[in-house]
């Protein structure tokens, strides 16, 4: 099985000002299993992008990860703003 958390922390990590901040919490449903990235609040934009184009081409390679059963893998960015 794939390491996704190491797989979140490889691609994100050069991307941001402060890869120490880096930090992926779990949380598992019914259908998915959800991995919460939480980041430096100056690098939410950073991985978001313009139009959004950067986070969903980080989720197009987390999605295609195999995890656990029939449950497909979930990124969502953690913003304090929200």
């Amino acid at each position: 099985m794939v390491n996704v958390d190491g797989l979140i922390k490889k691609i994100v990590s050069p991307l941001v000002d402060y890869p120490n901040e880096i930090q992926i919490s779990h949380n598992e449903s019914d259908r998915f299993m959800e991995y919460h990235l939480r980041l430096n609040e100056e690098d939410v934009g950073r991985i978001i992008g313009k139009h959004g184009h950067v986070i969903q081409t980080i989720r197009t390679v987390v999605y295609s990860v195999p995890v656990d059963g029939p449950k497909k893998a979930r990124l969502i960015v953690d913003d304090e703003n929200q």
